[in-house]
């Protein structure tokens, strides 16, 4: 990053509140600490919910929650096809509404509170579900993706309020389920009315704003065989075999969409899409060849492109290998989709909100803000579809999605002071 040639100034406020969230770090560690606690994994969010919700009313935010309405939600574009009920998981928000006359610009802060599974739990150094600080690293997991996101936001707001500031705006705190396979928490606050001007989503991106992002879609293949004792093998057809030469197909997929003419954001990516196989389930008896075979697969696409264009191309790739197969020619695999069915995101960074945010990065950290683009999903992607400038802004760390899972805890200060900044640069000051 570039540095500037001088310090900017900054306003006795924003030294003000800076200075609080380093008296309130020991707080907002053990906040954070605490939400990693929680193992709200999908179907399991209710309680660290319930737990957020009584910290934001206890900050005297006017609080609701509510679970998604699937049907409600089913003709948004970024609606995302969910095998699971919503009944006890619900999203969360907070108000923080200022008195009027209005001298800034409204603003939402999100962060997911679901995170995937821990397992292999055997391959952690630590227990994943009971975090532990080394070395200025916090270990568990969610903490990067992205409870220590949650923990910022919420600490950035509560620093403003102790200093004693009072918004030019209204400002909301949401924290949303399923993040990590459909995207309708988010989309079911912004249905019920929980807009603003601009939003924020501090997932870890090392302190870059995102301006453009892959869409992501999930795939479902079923295959299958001719099960038989194993003696008989040689007259029977193995469905994880026939599942793996699938698989391969897929393999051969990825590098045939990357090979492809690239779009504007990722022009200097080597290998911006990928596709990944993340779930086998076959068989039950090692002496048995199994006549079922069903594996689930993430795949990336790039942000002008249409999902369901993308759906039936994958589902065309698949059924085009099964046809150079004897066996998968007379029994074609069954290929579905389910949970993501998400748009890529692209935006310009020339406007108010990444203006807005650039300044806060400088006045925390006195470096020029990068964009960058992003070869996953997030839920910025529906904001867009209501209009509302979005981007995400994060901690640094590692191993998201794997064992030994951490956030860099000094990034993590860096994150919540930005954030402050940025609220008073978006949100201004009420007028005296």
């Amino acid at each position: 990053m570039k540095e500037q040639s001088s310090p900017p100034v900054q306003s006795e406020s924003v030294k003000k509140v800076h200075e609080t969230i380093d008296e309130l770090w020991n707080e907002a560690h053990l906040f954070l600490k605490t939400l990693g606690s929680y193992q709200s994994t999908l179907g399991n969010e209710q309680e660290v919910q319930a737990f957020i919700q009584n910290h934001l009313r206890e900050m005297n935010m006017e609080t609701t929650s509510f679970e998604p309405d699937p049907e409600v939600l089913s003709s948004y574009k970024n609606f995302g096809h969910p095998e699971w009920s919503y009944k006890g998981r619900p999203v969360v928000v907070g108000e923080w509404k200022s008195d009027q006359p209005k001298t800034g610009k409204s603003l939402i802060l999100q962060g997911h509170i679901d995170v995937v599974s821990a397992e292999p739990e055997h391959l952690w150094e630590h227990d994943p579900f009971s975090p532990v600080t080394i070395d200025d690293r916090m270990y568990g997991r969610g903490v990067l993706d992205m409870k220590g996101g949650v923990a910022s936001m919420i600490y950035a707001v509560k620093a403003l309020q102790q200093s004693g500031i009072q918004l030019g705006a209204d400002l909301q705190i949401q924290t949303v389920i399923e993040e990590e396979c459909t995207g309708n928490g988010a989309l079911a606050l912004l249905d019920a009315g929980f807009t603003a001007d601009g939003a924020l989503i501090p997932e870890p991106t090392a302190h870059r704003a995102i301006k453009g992002q892959v869409g992501v879609l999930w795939v479902r293949v079923t295959v299958q065989g001719a099960g038989a004792h194993v003696e008989r093998a040689e007259k029977a057809h193995n469905a994880i075999n026939k599942a793996a030469y699938l698989i391969q197909s897929l393999d051969e997929y990825r590098e045939y969409i990357n090979a492809r003419p690239k779009h504007s954001d990722f022009t200097d990516h080597p290998h911006p899409l990928n596709v990944n196989t993340g779930v086998i389930q076959g068989g039950d008896w090692a002496s048995n060849v199994p006549s079922e075979c069903t594996f689930e697969a993430r795949v990336g696409f790039y942000p002008d492109q249409n999902p369901a264009e993308i759906q039936a191309e994958v589902r065309d790739w698949i059924l085009a290998a099964a046809e150079k197969d004897d066996w998968l020619r007379e029994t074609p695999p069954d290929v579905s989709f389910y949970g993501f069915s998400a748009p890529g995101f692209s935006t310009s960074t020339d406007n108010d909100l990444f203006n807005s945010l650039a300044e806060g990065h400088r006045l925390t950290t006195n470096q020029e803000l990068e964009s960058i683009a992003f070869t996953a999903t997030t839920d910025i992607r529906a904001f867009e579809e209501f209009g509302i400038p979005a981007t995400c802004y994060g901690p640094t760390g590692a191993n998201m999605h794997g064992p030994n899972e951490y956030v860099d805890l000094t990034s993590l200060k860096t994150t919540t002071k930005t954030i402050a900044a940025f609220i008073l640069q978006w949100c201004q000051e009420k007028e005296n």
